[in-house]
């Protein structure tokens, strides 16, 4: 058997395979083509999903008949000056989306530059490239794909049905759009159009929300936190949904870098860390968040489509998102998403809630480590605000209803408790019902954090050091943080090239299976290069004591204990939701109250 060179075409076609996955894989390609032209507007039309035509045009910069030959040719690229793959700004540089396109399908490319007399055509066919041609065109250029993956007819078979190829076109005409706010965007399967957005006008910031609400929906732009957060030349900004607006996947978590819609492992991780103590294991929330940094400090070039990258400095990412998350959802104080009260309303009218509520509920799976039921027991008494007379201002708002007392404060005046489970308070335009066992739950678990950090993490000794047996590189991560793992309460020393011995860990886990604690440990760190686990553990076993430490649901309350706890939500953050995600309260509106009676 001897070598031979693969003929070109062959080699195209191979190539098309790492770029071309899909339809909207081409659809992505040419639309980032569009942005790099400076176009201002881009209209995609799709038929039979993509298989049969994909039209993309747009009003750029356009290209000369020398330039439209060239564009075709593999890694020819106008993006790259000065040949440099670490600081590359734009989105597309490899050179390589026409060409493989082209040798899949059935591809014209017609093109006019801004003041020239006429436009010129050039197809490609299975790629077989033709002379250009003058054709009728306005500034800009259109990419016609017809028969997409014709001379691959392997490739077709994987296709799904045109719907789902239509639906994954659809999401990265989403993400794109993101990304540019200031850019209009059309989408059409050639009789309908599904997507229609208008360049959105003012400073960016407001641009961004103005075009995250027209695709996330409304209840997402009622309901974002604002995020805008600088350190160390990495600059993050974008909004973030309240904790009780959630879904069930993470299909509506978008990320950026430098304008460049990403999936990354690393991001993902450093949201679902910031929302652990607002969120159960099930629950995502929605955000889009826009990271900015000098372009040597990330690698783009690590994926054929480039849909992954690697930062340089990966702890300082995940810290600034996790740092900068959690300070807007401090922010928002007790706040929680409109859809709360939405949901309880549909629930009022149709006998019960509606399909896709904002939230859902599911019981902590967590258990008490033997040995913590005094640590428990410890939290079981109420806060020390509920043991005490309240101040002047809420003894006097809970006497009469009707009073302007009310006014004064966001969750009202305690009423009345029902089923001892469910505070009532009347505020000045409405009603608030409190879940007074998922309220003190949260109350517990925020006080819990603080004594935490205040006091530290109290260490208790192994009355036989445990040895756990590692790889030597796994050692070493674990042994280079000793000293931050001793201040949440693990400490562990060298023993031998492949082995650390644990002589002490956080009291809080009872008693841990230290072997696969400090497993976990090592591969986290071999990761993502920080130490999680532990405080995720200790977190987790505050929460657990914090609900079986918790204001019980059918315990009778007075009127001063009820105004307290209000009192207390309104102070403390994140009261709008329990540790695990569901509503502490729900408001509603005197004019919903008056809709449902037929009073408007």
């Amino acid at each position: 058997m001897s070598l031979r060179l693969l003929p070109e075409t062959l080699v195209n076609r191979i190539a098309a395979g790492e770029v071309v996955e899909r339809p909207a894989s081409a659809v992505k390609e040419l639309v980032e083509n569009a942005l790099d032209a400076g176009a201002g507007q881009v209209e995609v039309v799709l038929r039979d999903g993509g298989r049969s035509l994909i039209a993309v045009t747009d009003d750029g910069c356009g290209m000369t008949p020398e330039e439209l030959t060239l564009a075709v040719e593999r890694h020819a690229t106008s993006k790259l000056p000065d040949d440099d793959l670490v600081r590359i700004a734009s989105l597309g540089f490899r050179g390589e989306a026409l060409p493989s396109i082209g040798a899949v399908s059935r591809m014209t490319v017609t093109s006019r530059p801004a003041g020239a007399a006429e436009a010129w055509r050039l197809t490609i066919e299975g790629g077989r490239k033709a002379a250009p041609e003058p054709a009728a065109q306005a500034r800009g250029t259109r990419v016609e794909v017809r028969d997409l993956f014709f001379a691959t007819p392997a490739r077709l078979k994987f296709l799904k049905t045109p719907r789902t190829e239509y639906g994954h076109a659809e999401d990265t005409m989403a993400r794109l759009a993101m990304a540019f706010p200031q850019v209009g965007f059309s989408l059409s399967d050639g009789s309908r159009t599904t997507l229609r957005l208008a360049a959105a006008e003012g400073d960016l910031f407001d641009a961004r929300l103005q075009r995250l609400g027209a695709i996330l929906g409304k209840d997402f732009a009622e309901n974002a936190l604002a995020i805008e957060a600088e350190r160390e030349g990495l600059k993050l900004s974008g909004h973030i949904g309240l904790p009780t607006l959630n879904r069930a996947n993470a299909r509506h978590q978008y990320l950026f870098v430098n304008g460049r819609p990403v999936r990354d492992k690393l991001l993902h991780g450093a949201v679902r860390g910031a929302y652990r103590d607002f969120l159960a294991h099930d629950r995502h929330p929605l955000l889009a968040l826009f990271l900015e940094l000098p372009p040597e400090a990330v690698d783009v070039n690590v994926h054929p489509m480039k849909a992954e990258v690697r930062f340089r400095d990966p702890g300082l990412v995940r810290g600034l998102i996790v740092g900068a998350c959690r300070h807007a959802l401090s922010e928002a104080g007790h706040r929680a998403s409109t859809t709360v009260a939405q949901a309880a309303l549909g629930a009022l009218r149709a006998g019960d809630a509606p399909a896709g509520a904002a939230y859902a509920y599911r019981p902590p799976s967590t258990t008490l480590p033997r040995g913590l039921a005094e640590a428990g027991a410890a939290y079981h008494a109420p806060l020390p605000e509920l043991a005490q007379p309240p101040g002047a201002r809420a003894a006097e708002a809970a006497p009469e209803a009707g009073t302007e007392a009310e006014d004064d404060y966001p969750l009202g005046a305690a009423r009345a408790q029902l089923h001892a489970t469910y505070i009532v308070a009347q505020t000045g335009d409405g009603i608030v019902i409190v879940d007074q066992h998922a309220a003190h739950e949260r109350l517990v678990y925020e006080r819990m954090k603080r004594e935490l950090a205040e006091k530290g993490v109290a260490r208790q000794i192994l009355l036989i050091p445990e040895v756990v047996e590692l790889e030597e590189g796994a050692c070493a991560r674990l042994l280079a943080r000793a000293e931050e793992l001793a201040e949440i309460g693990l400490v562990l020393e060298a023993f031998g090239p492949g082995a650390v011995v644990a002589r002490e860990v956080p009291a809080l886990l009872g008693q841990p299976d230290v072997q696969r604690l400090v497993a976990d440990l090592a591969d986290e760190l071999a990761e993502l290069d920080q130490a999680f686990t532990v405080k995720e553990k200790l977190e987790e076993v505050c929460g657990t004591l914090a609900c079986h430490g918790s204001v019980r649901a059918g315990r009778r309350l007075n009127t001063e204990e009820m105004n307290a706890l209000l009192r207390q939500m309104e102070a403390t953050p994140h009261s709008g939701q329990c540790n695990h995600g569901r509503p502490t309260y729900v408001e509603l509106k005197l004019a919903d109250i008056e809709r449902l009676f037929g009073r408007r």
